[in-house]
């Protein structure tokens, strides 16, 4: 992928460093989304390249990433294996985060840790949180100094292999952050089954009187810190959808109906086209917060919650064409359509779901009070 708006040398070497792992990533691909095996490998291979490295902030002692590099990178992810992307993307949003929340304290600590190619896992979500991961509901509790945590945290990504957890809870009614390194207070839940995006294992886990360590608190997050997460979420549905276009496109190339390719049937073209376009706008949209974050437009974070909307839906309906086109052939298990139509789901579900999207963009554009249901 070629960056746009300015292209900067260094990251360009990198995004064509990563171009190059994702092939061998995406011939992987199906093999540990059947197995629902985390690819240890490849994600050893983006640290070892200098991917973390550049996603840590300089003045945090990385090299520093753009937002539109960053795009780029995790869109190549995503159309080669959305479970590696996913993995990256919460692992580098715990570590960046870490090392930012914690910078008066123990932050160089953690990132050092992060450049030595340690592992970091986000456990912020909970089961009755629903999409306010940022807002737990669990509840701290004060010992000896410290805190203790009991409850549950779900969807966590790669914690089978993380060295460190982002955790939060209520410190005195106000969600505090912690670093969290996994002992035997904290256990996976054994229901982990997903419908897609299997690699990632996210898993349940249990916190039982686990503790909270002081060192290890952090502020709330602020201004002018590095948005990983919101700024990965759209890239990675974008990556699926831009996959899933091209699965269906070769698809309509190479199966004949009535002694003709199926690609000249004209509601296939038709079809097409809408897909093809509507992905170029949710692309376009994306870039656009990319531009905006990186030149600390205050309305980029409300245009990556929209470009997350858009890339959720289009990822889905693309991938839904793709089994459409694909027709019998693309429904088996060994054909990619398939896996591409059950990773678009995941998009929708994760935080922020585009039904939460909705409502919150329905109110602003309509006027309605936001504390009005």
């Amino acid at each position: 992928m070629q960056l746009t708006f300015p292209p900067d040398a260094a990251e360009q070497q990198l995004v064509d460093r990563i171009t190059a792992l994702a092939e061998g990533f995406r011939e992987q691909a199906a093999y540990h989304d059947e197995h629902a095996e985390i690819p240890t490998a490849a994600l050893t291979a983006l640290h070892d390249v200098g991917l973390d490295a550049a996603a840590l902030p300089r003045y945090a002692g990385g090299t520093g990433l753009s937002y539109l590099a960053f795009g780029a990178i995790v869109r190549i992810l995503a159309r080669a294996d959305p479970s590696i992307a996913t993995i990256w993307t919460m692992h580098a949003g715990a570590g960046v985060g870490l090392a930012e929340l914690t910078r008066e304290a123990a932050g160089s600590f953690f990132a050092d840790e992060f450049l030595a190619g340690k592992r970091f896992a986000n456990a912020l979500s909970e089961p009755a949180s629903g999409n306010r991961f940022l807002n737990p509901q669990h509840e701290a509790v004060p010992v000896e100094g410290n805190w203790t945590l009991s409850g549950a945290k779900r969807f966590v990504s790669g914690v089978e292999i993380a060295d460190y957890l982002l955790v939060n809870a209520l410190v005195d009614q106000k969600p505090t952050f912690f670093a969290v390194v996994p002992d035997e207070t904290v256990s996976i839940v054994p229901i982990w089954d997903t419908l897609g995006l299997r690699a990632t294992r996210s898993q349940l886990l249990s916190f039982d009187d686990t503790v909270l360590r002081a060192e290890y608190r952090g502020r709330a997050p602020g201004q002018g810190e590095f948005e990983i997460i919101p700024a990965g979420l759209p890239a990675i549905s974008l990556g699926i959808a831009d996959a899933a276009l091209a699965a269906l496109v070769e698809q309509a190339t190479t199966r004949e109906i009535l002694g003709a390719p199926l690609s000249h049937q004209q509601w296939v073209q038709h079809e097409v086209a809408d897909a093809e376009i509507r992905l170029a706008a949710a692309h376009s949209l994306y870039e656009r917060g990319l531009w905006e974050a990186d030149n600390a437009v205050p309305s980029f974070f409300g245009t990556f919650v929209r470009a997350k909307y858009l890339a959720n839906k289009v990822a889905v309906d693309v991938a839904q064409l793709g089994v459409r086109i694909g027709g019998g052939s693309g429904y088996l298990k060994r054909s990619p359509i398939q896996r591409h139509l059950r990773d678009a789901q995941a998009g929708q579900l994760m935080a922020y779901s585009t039904e939460v999207i909705a409502t919150e963009v329905g109110k602003q554009v309509l006027g309605v009070d936001a504390g009005v249901s």
